[in-house]
């Protein structure tokens, strides 16, 4: 199995069948396929061995997908970067890695000034940009004209495929080591359960240096599928870009759910072609999620729960379990894929009792090869072969994974363990809150106090005592906020659509040693 399997199938079998749309730019798949091989011939004139890392700094488009197969086709290793990086963090994960081919999209051509001074070793390609802009770096479209096609080199099996950095929100990145088997079974276990519509139409809306979006990548193409890249996201965007393109399949995450909800309020659209959507990255709540069904009438839906490491999938929750007329599943992350063992474990590694929360473990085709250059980090996450998640949940007695928290996020209030994803749902269900994040705050009597951050909706009138009192409806006492902090602007998130609540917290616990109670 390789990654490009899916490029010659696609354009053999519907080689005249759209097979990119960006903005105005269409193109068929006989003729991107064509592309590919030419970039990758391109590449390879510039030095590229097989089983270099070739990195990739650029939003989602076209040219992304067309530069993510051109590197596998010409042998190479995929380092999706995190456009969002700061400069300083884009330069430690090319030295990590030993990058010396970087592919940087337009918004990002500032950076290659840094990498001349800091690397001069590196071979800078625009992979989108106006000739002025490009002085002293060859252009991906310069090299797709001036090479003819090369045959494909590409890895397989058990070699690296790609690597994912992850970890921003926790400390220094790592590089998650996937091979083409680990991303190959990913895209089968979730298939054989929840298989795209036939001939889909797949709009893509995560960043594609997440797993989860370059994984939609590879299988709407194995599907000979045809890709829809919105240039920038914005809820009328969305809507109209469903509405016009026909599109049968997306991933969403959550934060965009809220959006969406909130503009189609004075903006109906018909949303009616939409047949699937996949929802993941980052926790939902029940509420929103009931919103979001009824967003999308003709659809079904599928969560996926998993990480990088698992490339990235452990747990799907299936259609059937999405009862519009409610249904307590909606709170669970599904049971194990297709292929995937999950167990929940005591912090001394002996296995949890249905109900009983611990942290979560997976054993699966889809685990990580290990962090690059991380041997330590590798041996602690992957113990007798199952990886632990950092996760806390439980599991009832038919198999059914129910996420509780990050174990970091876990707050410790006079000595009882407070998970912050309870009492966010809580306060998530009132009326008036557009979004909530909880997080533990010093506290010289309790150690951690529970500390609410929230954005009120448009119009929305709650205050302190009222959400303290609906809270109160819903869970313990002890669990509900003892301080609440509003605020207007919407709360800092990660680029897979997680609040960073690294950040929020920081504030509260600069100049500790300690960043718990």
């Amino acid at each position: 199995m390789r990654m490009t399997q899916g490029v010659h199938r696609a354009a053999r079998l519907r080689g005249d069948v759209t097979a990119t749309v960006y903005g105005n730019r269409r193109r068929i798949w006989r003729e991107v396929a064509d592309r590919i091989a030419r970039l990758a011939a391109g590449l390879k004139s510039l030095g590229l061995d097989p089983g270099d890392r070739v990195m990739i700094i650029a939003q989602n488009s076209d040219l992304y997908i067309e530069a993510m197969y051109a590197i596998w086709w010409a042998g190479a290793v995929l380092v999706p970067g995190n456009y969002r990086w700061s400069a300083g963090e884009h330069l430690f994960a090319i030295e990590d890695c030993g990058a010396r081919t970087i592919l940087l999209g337009h918004d990002y051509l500032p950076l290659a000034d840094l990498l001349r001074k800091t690397m001069p070793e590196v071979t800078i390609i625009a992979l989108d940009a106006a000739l002025e802009e490009t002085a002293g770096m060859a252009t991906s479209e310069q090299l797709i004209t001036d090479n003819g096609a090369v045959p494909d080199v590409c890895g397989r099996g058990d070699a690296l495929c790609a690597l994912f950095y992850t970890g921003g929100t926790t400390g220094r990145s790592k590089g998650v080591m996937l091979s083409h088997e680990n991303l190959m079974f990913s895209f089968f276990a979730v298939q054989a359960t929840v298989p795209l519509p036939p001939d889909p139409i797949f709009l893509h809306l995560p960043p594609m240096f997440h797993v989860g979006g370059a994984g939609a990548v590879i299988a709407n193409t194995l599907f000979a599928g045809t890709h829809v890249i919105l240039p920038a996201f914005s809820p009328a965007a969305l809507v109209q870009t469903i509405e016009r393109e026909r599109i049968s399949a997306a991933l969403i995450v959550p934060t965009m759910f809220q959006m969406l909800r909130e503009h189609l309020a004075d903006h109906p659209c018909d949303l009616s072609s939409m047949k699937l959507v996949r929802y993941g990255t980052a926790p939902i709540s029940e509420n929103l999620l009931r919103h979001a069904i009824a967003i999308f009438p003709n659809a079904s839906f599928m969560q996926g729960y998993g990480q990088t490491e698992l490339a990235p999938i452990a747990t799907i929750l299936e259609p059937r379990f999405h009862g519009r007329d409610g249904n307590l599943l909606l709170r669970s992350a599904g049971r194990a894929a297709l292929g995937v063992d999950v167990k929940i474990t005591r912090p001394d590694g002996t296995n949890c009792g249905h109900g009983e929360v611990g942290e979560i473990r997976v054993r699966s085709p889809g685990r990580m090869i290990g962090y690059w250059n991380q041997p330590e980090l590798t041996a602690e996450t992957i113990v007798d072969g199952w990886v632990r998640t950092g996760d806390a949940g439980h599991m009832d007695e038919n198999g059914f994974l129910f996420i509780v928290d990050r174990l970091k996020d876990m707050i410790v209030s006079g000595g009882e363990n407070i998970f912050s994803s309870e009492v966010e749902n809580a306060l998530s269900s009132h009326a008036d809150v557009a979004e909530c994040a909880v997080i533990g705050v010093p506290d010289e009597r309790w150690g951690e106090r529970v500390h609410a951050i929230v954005r009120l909706k448009p119009g929305g009138s709650a205050d302190e005592h009222s959400l303290v009192a609906h809270s109160r409806t819903l869970i313990a006492s002890y669990k509900c906020p003892r301080t609440i902090e509003f605020r207007q602007e919407p709360l800092p998130l990660s680029p897979q659509g997680k609040i960073l609540k690294a950040e929020l917290r920081k504030p509260f616990w600069e100049g500790r040693t300690r960043l718990v109670g």
